[in-house]
């Protein structure tokens, strides 16, 4: 049992303990309709099972959008939102924005194949921003790779207002064509997809438009820091904070771990994954084992590295990337062009399924050395605002998150070395109950209140019952609480 079950079932026994103080027979209701709210809450909607990792987790305020087969009618999107959508096998999707003549406008598409689909090396999703005449603003794809195994991939397209750029400038309705590449001897469910739309303000001032010709790109010395556990999140959304240091945490066959770094302007980002040895291993060798890819604030995948397994300890490492700079977007190479803003870059470590078949379906041991170099400069004042705007900037409270390990779901705390939160991942459960185990918890209420009621009335208080000495009132929940 986790420890996040562990504290919500450790409560509820608790609570029922409580309840039975006053009689199992007298309160037998109650204590039924309490075990059942508590039997919700622990096995929650979109919670896996024990043993099962979750492929992805959806932002909560997700909107649920449908995708068009063509232009007309297609679903109007909204920068600073994201969207659920779903993406059939040979799909081809469109939705649109509204855009100025001035902002940057970023919009990716994370497909979600599920943990048992087949993909091979092409099969992939794309994403497109298209002008009202089909011209293409930008494009960019995501395919699985080497390592042929299902996994959250994300794509993106930009809408980029530069001196460069002479197509895509005015204001006006601009197209997203997302499409999913498949080949014919994939699986052919549908994917999930979370559609992120957002909007880089205009600079407010003349910025250096020449990508920088020389940084320090040697190989950075990996942080030797102890080893403290901190335990990843399953998506963009609930990915855990980390600061500079060294991270452990456990990983399962065909799992994938989210985690989210704080860059600031000027700041150079560099990580490795390190995968521990099985017990037991066998004379086996699997290629592309461990895959880990680190994305922008915008969700923009940046660079990739990836690893085989032969059951012994593995290790690999990101190539060395450019400090963050306003003036990297205009690099023709990815691992400059990418580090064009400040604010959370994002590091996912995924775990091929086929170790599961040749070392076995236990987790192995996952440790992340992350180190951020450079002291960090002021950024660009976009306009409208007097300081980078908050998407692209660190922020006290940034830091402050990262110490903690809080998540990027409303900054619960987590992990070990004596600085997350033990009972923040029990908290995060029940919350994320939503409205099933909320309504549930009414009904309880709702018994409770019609038990004092009956009780009030078989006793023959009258209407000083309220008051009387000890008698407690005949609403709510019975006097044991």
């Amino acid at each position: 049992m986790s420890g996040r079950d562990g504290w919500a079932l450790g409560e509820g026994w608790h609570v029922m303990g409580r309840l039975r103080r006053g009689g199992v027979t007298r309160r037998g209701r109650v204590t039924l309709a309490a075990g059942a709210a508590l039997c919700v809450v622990t096995t929650l909607p979109g919670q896996a099972a024990a043993g099962t990792p979750s492929p992805y987790v959806f932002a909560g305020r997700a909107v649920p959008v449908e995708g068009a087969k063509n232009s007309m009618g297609s679903a109007k999107l909204t920068p600073g939102s994201t969207y659920k959508s779903s993406l059939a096998r040979g799909g081809k999707l469109y939705y649109q924005v509204q855009l100025d003549a001035r902002e940057t406008v970023y919009v990716s598409a994370t497909a979600v194949p599920g943990l048992d689909a087949k993909v091979v090396y092409g099969d992939g999703v794309e994403v497109s921003l298209q002008d009202a005449n089909g011209n293409n603003c930008n494009s960019g794809d995501a395919r699985f790779g080497t390592a042929q195994s299902p996994r959250p991939i994300t794509a993106w397209a930009v809408r980029e207002v530069g001196p460069a750029d002479n197509r895509c400038k005015v204001a006006g309705t601009y197209y997203v064509v997302v499409e999913r590449n498949s080949d014919p001897g994939s699986s052919t469910e549908t994917w999930d997809t979370e559609l992120r739309v957002v909007s880089e303000p205009a600079v407010a001032k003349s910025v250096p438009t020449t990508p920088p010709e020389s940084w320090n790109s040697a190989s950075p010395t990996p942080p030797t820091d102890a080893r403290k556990e901190r335990r990843g999140g399953t998506g963009f959304n609930d990915a855990r904070a980390l600061r500079p240091g060294v991270w452990g945490d456990r990983i399962e066959p065909g799992q994938t771990l989210f985690y989210r770094v704080p860059v600031d302007w000027g700041q150079q980002i560099s990580a490795s994954a390190e995968l521990g040895s099985a017990s037991g291993g066998r004379d086996e060798y699997v290629t592309s084992a461990l895959v880990m890819s680190l994305s922008n604030p915008v969700r923009a995948r940046i660079d990739d590295a990836e690893t085989a397994y032969d059951g012994q300890q593995k290790s690999t490492t990101l190539e060395p990337l450019a400090p963050v700079a306003y003036e990297n977007r205009y690099s023709p190479v990815d691992g400059v062009a990418g580090t064009r803003f400040a604010g959370w870059y994002y590091l996912s470590v995924h775990l091929n399924p086929k170790v599961a078949r040749q070392f076995g379906k236990e987790p192995l041991g996952l440790t992340l050395r992350v180190n951020v170099d450079g002291a960090a400069k002021a950024g660009p004042a976009y306009v409208g605002t007097a300081r980078p705007a908050d998407e692209f900037s660190v922020t006290g409270q940034d830091k402050d998150a990262a110490v903690r390990g809080d998540t990027a779901a409303g900054g619960e705390s987590g992990g070990g070395g004596g600085e997350g939160s033990g009972n923040a991942d029990g908290m995060r459960l029940i919350a994320a109950g939503g409205f099933g185990a909320g309504t549930l918890l009414l009904m309880v209420l709702g018994v409770w209140t019609l038990i004092g009621r009956r009780r009030a009335a078989a006793s023959g208080s009258g209407s000083g019952s309220a008051s009387g000495s000890g008698s407690g009132s005949p609403y709510g929940p019975p006097p044991v609480w």
